[in-house]
């Protein structure tokens, strides 16, 4: 997660509205099961949540049966690779390079569909690889999305920021398989430079074609789910305008995955997106919703009462910095947040045409 001035800060909303963005576009002709609850599409203003989808099979299954490689397990392996590169994997680093073997080596030994697609880090003045997973069934006109960045600082390892992401996305998709067996596709997105200009989930969405772009039923950002003092947010229908909401649905995304985590025993509360990676496909008009414990912010007296932890100190002390280490993760917050983004894909996943209302 880049360093970022809190939304709720005059300075912040400013560089929220500054930000490019365009109107939500229609959706309604892919997401059939939602169209009573959309706006229309000449209005920016986003809905409120609509009707969120049922809990079926495939969602009990992933809730239920976590993979036989355990989420930590790509912790692990993400620290030993920092170790070995000098302390951080940072984009266009030997680091970052080997976290992208790493995630596309995993997800094609699974059975997924695996392409590793350049993009231009214009801060870097070269190209770098993103990392995209598809299932092998399901309709490729209809396509749900979560992503999460895989480089760090170079003041660190990134394990919580964003090795939390990557890992909950690696055990998201194992839990859910290569062929589940559901109408709709299931992708994953690892992106490069998310720390210094958003360029590889930018590079993304920018080299999509129409037809594609409209393809993306709904985006799941997921950055930094462990942290050590954290909460527990969702971000998607809450805010000021739509680069903080999300264009209409939004708030659906942002309430399933309020659900499930409720169903682990926690209680989210809603937050605006940030513009990290998220911010690309709000400007896209893709419907948008995040996953996050807290970086930099500080605790409320009121949070630490609902969720335990020290008031008053920052959501994550190591954050950006050479501790983000293994050893800085809240594995209890980690598990609730994978098994919640996990459910939250199958349950859109498994709904027809993967209606966001």
């Amino acid at each position: 997660m880049r360093s970022r001035v809190p939304h709720h800060t005059s300075e912040g909303r400013a560089r929220a509205v500054r930000r490019s963005r365009r109107p939500a576009r229609c959706v309604a002709a892919l997401l059939a099961c939602a169209v009573m609850v959309l706006t229309a599409c000449t209005t920016s203003t986003p809905a409120g949540p609509g009707p969120t989808p049922p809990d079926g099979a495939l969602a009990q299954r992933v809730r239920s049966t976590p993979s036989a490689t355990p989420a930590t397990t790509h912790l692990e392996a993400l620290q030993r690779i920092a170790d070995d590169a000098g302390g951080n994997r940072a984009s266009g680093s030997p680091g970052y390079e080997r976290s992208v073997d790493y995630v596309a080596g995993v997800l094609r030994d699974a059975g997924f569909d695996v392409d590793t697609p350049t993009y231009y880090d214009a801060d870097l003045g070269r190209e770098l690889r993103n990392v995209v997973a598809r299932t092998r069934d399901g309709d490729p006109g209809a396509l749900v999305l979560a992503g999460a960045h895989l480089d760090s600082v170079p003041e660190g390892p990134g394990i919580n920021d964003d090795g939390t992401g990557v890992a909950a996305l690696l055990e998201a998709a194992l839990r859910l398989g290569p062929a589940p067996g559901v109408a709709t596709t299931v992708a994953f997105g690892f992106w490069g430079s998310e720390e210094e200009g958003l360029h590889g989930s930018r590079g993304y969405v920018e080299g999509l074609t129409p037809q594609q772009r409209d393809a993306h039923l709904l985006y799941l950002n997921v950055d930094m789910l462990g942290s050590s003092n954290g909460g527990y947010f969702v971000q998607g229908g809450a805010g000021d305008d739509e680069s903080e909401t999300g264009p209409p649905g939004s708030g659906t995304v942002a309430a399933v995955l309020g659900e499930e985590l409720a169903a682990t025993g926690a209680r989210a509360e809603p937050i605006p997106l940030y513009g990290d990676d998220d911010g690309p496909f709000v400007e896209a008009g893709i419907p948008t919703g995040g996953a996050v414990t807290g970086d930099g912010d500080t605790k409320s007296a009121q949070q630490a009462a609902v969720w335990g932890g020290t008031e008053g100190e920052v959501f994550d002390p190591c954050y950006h910095s050479a501790c983000d280490t293994l050893a800085s993760v809240d594995t209890d917050r980690f598990d609730r947040y994978t098994t919640a983004v996990a459910a939250t894909l199958a349950r859109f996943a498994e709904t027809p045409a993967g209606a966001v209302g």
